[in-house]
């Protein structure tokens, strides 16, 4: 299966891309997201849809949506500028235009960078002119103050063109007829970039494939109680009973068990009458996750609380407590957004909710009817329903066919397309 990137940047630059990178990739996907402005760019977030991760075409959009990229499950990358891209770009300049740079107005990501080539290329007379936008990153940046920038240069005389970062400040610039020229980015830098991002996704679902396990003590009275055996079934683990009295370990994967962290229903197995202590251990074997798993309850037992948690990753890395207080909301069922969303999709909000968690929790685009009825805890049938539905109006694609190796035609694999984050 191919690695499947959300590419946000200008319509320009994702036109560029998806002309000349685009066809030199193998096993990558690049799905254009577009903006005409990079302070609108944190707008894009929530309608991306799944994907395995999100490049972003420079440090300026990326700082606008940083808050938002939280709510991504997936490694967020940007493209960054260097030394490189500009050196590149003042060449350019120079034959094709014959300008030369000390001609030139510049703004970019680090004024660092000008002084970087001056000592390496031992330039006489250097760009002069030069303004940044990192130490103005996020709140007090204005396209507006970029742009006059290089106009009143040009029409004072100091400077003969313009050399911009900010593809909304070359639109303007143009539609005034100041010669101007956008960054160039160098293809391969952005191969570079683009390859690395799936590199980071690849890592990324190796790391959430990782056996989990759980050692859990809670009172005897609860362990028939729903709740325990919901906190099995959202982190899709098996459950099973020690020889110890109260003690419990559940057998997940690390993706399943990181998306639940930070949910309402974590938090309130924690809130139960009676102590709960946890230690969940990550490991390359079974073997090592318990053994973590036991490190991590320990840690539990002697903290001063009644109930808490531990993590213990397979680099005996040591996280917690958890619940901790920065939880993360459950999206409720009556709110705009996703009220809006499942009328869209012709489902009801409860079910919405439940598929988007599910999608949340795997470590692979692709599933299966049956893997949703389980965690849904629904029939076969209905399953197959929501996704008919999903299928007839756009929202999910069957991207192939799963063999059971027995009786029975093969199971359709599906694949989600609509807002997911």
């Amino acid at each position: 299966m191919n690695t499947k990137i959300a590419l946000i940047g200008s319509k320009d630059f994702n036109a560029y891309v998806q002309a000349s990178i685009a066809p030199r990739l193998n096993g990558i996907d690049l799905i254009p997201y577009i903006y005409s402005d990079p302070g609108e760019a944190d707008k894009l977030i929530p309608t991306i849809t799944p994907c395995d991760a999100v490049l972003f075409s420079g440090g300026l959009p990326y700082f606008f949506s940083k808050e938002a990229c939280t709510a991504l499950t997936v490694p967020v990358l940007y493209l960054e500028q260097d030394e490189t891209a500009l050196i590149t770009s003042l060449f350019h300049i120079l034959h094709h235009h014959e300008i030369k740079p000390e001609h030139v107005s510049i703004d970019l990501m680090d004024t660092a960078f000008v002084d970087h080539i001056m000592t390496d290329l031992h330039l006489k007379n250097p760009p002069q002119y030069v303004m940044d936008y990192k130490s103005s990153l996020p709140h007090e940046f204005s396209i507006s103050e970029y742009a006059t920038f290089h106009q009143r240069l040009f029409q004072d005389g100091k400077t003969r063109f313009a050399l911009t970062s900010i593809h909304s400040v070359y639109d303007r610039l143009d539609q005034l007829n100041i010669p101007c020229m956008r960054m160039i980015d160098p293809a391969k830098t952005l191969m570079r970039t683009i390859n690395e991002a799936r590199s980071q996704a690849l890592l990324s679902k190796r790391k959430a494939a990782a056996i989990a396990a759980v050692r859990i003590v809670v009172q005897e009275k609860h362990t028939e109680n729903s709740s325990l055996q919901k906190l099995v079934h959202l982190m899709e683990g098996i459950l099973q009973k020690k020889d110890e009295k109260s003690a419990y370990t559940i057998y997940s994967n690390r993706g399943s068990i990181e998306n639940l962290l930070g949910t309402a229903e974590f938090h309130s197995f924690f809130q139960l009458d009676q102590p709960v202590l946890a230690g969940f251990g990550y490991g390359h074997t079974a073997a090592q996750a318990e053994e973590n798993a036991e490190t991590a309850l320990s840690f539990a037992s002697k903290y001063d609380a009644e109930s808490c948690a531990f993590i213990v990753n397979e680099d005996k890395e040591l996280s917690g407590p958890y619940p901790d207080k920065n939880k993360k909301q459950q999206l409720k069922y009556n709110h705009p957004d996703m009220l809006s969303l499942a009328k869209q999709l012709k489902l009801s909000p409860a079910n919405l909710s439940k598929i988007m968690q599910f999608y949340k929790n795997r470590s692979f685009r692709d599933f299966t009817a049956a893997e949703l009825s389980d965690y849904m805890q629904i029939s076969r049938r209905s399953a197959e329903r929501i996704l008919k539905k999903l299928v007839d109006n756009g929202s999910a694609r069957i991207t192939g066919e799963e063999m059971t190796y027995s009786q029975g035609r093969p199971r359709a694999v599906y694949e989600l397309s609509f807002p997911m984050y």
